[in-house]
C-alpha cells in the first residue's frame, strides 16, 4: 500500500497547482452564451505575451501539441513543399515522421542525439537553395528525449544572411512558459506548445502562435483539412468562441495557470527554472555522471537526460523509483531506452522539490547497482540552492 505523495519528476505531463486544479472544478457551460467571451477573449491575449508576441495569431485547439503540429503544417504548406529539418532526438524525429506523412519533401540532417540543430549545416544548405525552394525550417527548440535547447535566433540569423524566405517553424511544447522564448524578436512564423508543460495544466490544448507571413499563406495551401482549419477557428475565436465544443474546464485552468505566470513575472519565470536546473545539473556532477547534452551550452532547463554507468539498466534505476519510492522519472527513449533516465524540473517546481527528485534517484541508482556516495548529489544541489538568491517572492495567488 501507498502512503503519502506520489512525486512526479517527468519532463511533462507536469505538476499542476492546486489552485489551477481547483479552477478546473466548475459546471460545465453553455459554450454558445453571449457571455463566454467572458472566459477566453483574455487567453488569446495573454498567450500572446507568452510567446512574446505583438503581430502573431493565437489559436487554441483541443489536442495536443502533436494536433498543433499538423495545424501548422497543414495549414500553411502544400504536399510536396521542400522542408528542411534535423532529426536528433525523439520529438524531432517524431515531428519529421509527421511531415513526411503529410506529404512534405523533407530533407533531413542527422546529428547526433545529445546535440543541438545544426545551424551551420542548415546554412550552407540555405545558401545552396539560391531558388528558394526550401518553403520552411523546422527547430525543435527544447529537445525533451536529450534535454538539449537549441538556438533559434541562430537559425533566423542563417535566413536572414542568405537572404532566405522560408518560414521558421519552432516546437517550443516544452519551452514556452519556462525558456527564454522570443517569437517576434527571432521572427518566428509559427510556434507551437501544448499545456502540459510550462503552462501547468493536463494535456488537451495544442496552442500556436502563427504570423502575419505564415496567416497569408492559409489562403493558398492546398493540404487537406477540417478539423484543423486556421479561417474557422480565427473567425469565431474573435468573439470568443470555438467552431466545435471546447474543452471549457481547461480552459478555466489556463486562465489561472496564467494568472501564476504573470504574478511570478515572466523573466523570474525563466530565471527560476534556469536556477533549479543548474541546482539538479551539479547534483548530477556530483555523481560522477553525464548528460545526454554534449555541452553546456546546450543544457536544457526543463529537463535533464542522465546516462547511467554502463552495467547500470536505467530501466531499472526509474522502476524502482517508482515501485519503491513513489517518483516517477522519466525514461529513455528509443535509441536511450535503458541507457538514460531523466529529471522534469519545468513548471510548478520549486528548490525542495528538486532536492526530493534527487535523493529518490540516489537511492534507485544505488539499489540497481550504481556506485553513488548518498548525499552527494543532494548536498551538491544544497550548497548552490543555499548560495545563490532566489530570483523571485512567493506568489501571492498560490494562497489563493
Amino acid at each position: 500500500m501507498r502512503t503519502g505523495q506520489t512525486h512526479l519528476f517527468i519532463p511533462g505531463p507536469t505538476n499542476v497547482p492546486e489552485v489551477v486544479r481547483q479552477a478546473m472544478n466548475v459546471p460545465m457551460q453553455d459554450m454558445r452564451a453571449p457571455d463566454f467571451g467572458d472566459v477566453t477573449l483574455s487567453l488569446f491575449q495573454d498567450l500572446k505575451s507568452v510567446f512574446r508576441t505583438k503581430l502573431g495569431t493565437v489559436m487554441i485547439f483541443p489536442g495536443s501539441g502533436t494536433a498543433a503540429w499538423e495545424a501548422g503544417i497543414t495549414n500553411t504548406l502544400n504536399p510536396g513543399d521542400k522542408v528542411l529539418m534535423a532529426r536528433h532526438g525523439q520529438f524531432s524525429t517524431l515531428w519529421a515522421e509527421m511531415a513526411e506523412r503529410l506529404g512534405l519533401d523533407v530533407h533531413l540532417v542527422d546529428v547526433p542525439w545529445g546535440a543541438g540543430v545544426p545551424v551551420r549545416e542548415f546554412e550552407r544548405q540555405l545558401a545552396a537553395d539560391t531558388n528558394d525552394e526550401i518553403k520552411a525550417v523546422f527547430v525543435t527548440h527544447n529537445e525533451t528525449a536529450t534535454g538539449v535547447t537549441s538556438d533559434v535566433a541562430a537559425v533566423r540569423r542563417a535566413l536572414d544572411e542568405n537572404f532566405h524566405d522560408a518560414l521558421l517553424f519552432v516546437d517550443a511544447v516544452s519551452s514556452i512558459g519556462s525558456l527564454d522564448f522570443r517569437m517576434d524578436d527571432w521572427r518566428v512564423d509559427l510556434a507551437i506548445t501544448g499545456s502540459q508543460k510550462g503552462l501547468m495544466l493536463p494535456a488537451g490544448l495544442g496552442i500556436l502562435a502563427v504570423s502575419e507571413k505564415a496567416m497569408a499563406l492559409t489562403e493558398t495551401s492546398t493540404s487537406r483539412r477540417a478539423y484543423f482549419e486556421f479561417s474557422d477557428m480565427v473567425k469565431l475565436n474573435a468573439d470568443g468562441y470555438f467552431p466545435y465544443t471546447p474543452p471549457t474546464q481547461l480552459l478555466h485552468g489556463l486562465r489561472k495557470s496564467l494568472d501564476r505566470i504573470f504574478a511570478e513575472e515572466l523573466d523570474n519565470t525563466i530565471a527560476r527554472h534556469t536556477r533549479l536546473a543548474e541546482g539538479v545539473r551539479r547534483g548530477v556532477a556530483a555523481w560522477g555522471l553525464e548528460l545526454v547534452a554534449e555541452h553546456p551550452s546546450l543544457h536544457s532547463n526543463t529537463v535533464s537526460a542522465i546516462r547511467t554507468p554502463q552495467d547500470v539498466d536505467a530501466r531499472e534505476v526509474i522502476r524502482i523509483a517508482y515501485e519503491d519510492y513513489n517518483t516517477s522519472l522519466g525514461s529513455g527513449l528509443a535509441r536511450l531506452a535503458g541507457k538514460v533516465f531523466r529529471i522534469g524540473h519545468i513548471g510548478d517546481l520549486n528548490e525542495g522539490m528538486c532536492l526530493t527528485a534527487l535523493s529518490v534517484a540516489e537511492m534507485a541508482l544505488h539499489r540497481a547497482g550504481a556506485d553513488i556516495e548518498f548525499g552527494s548529489g543532494v548536498a551538491a544541489a544544497q550548497r548552490w540552492f543555499a548560495d545563490e538568491t532566489p530570483m523571485q517572492q512567493p506568489l501571492a495567488v498560490a494562497a489563493e
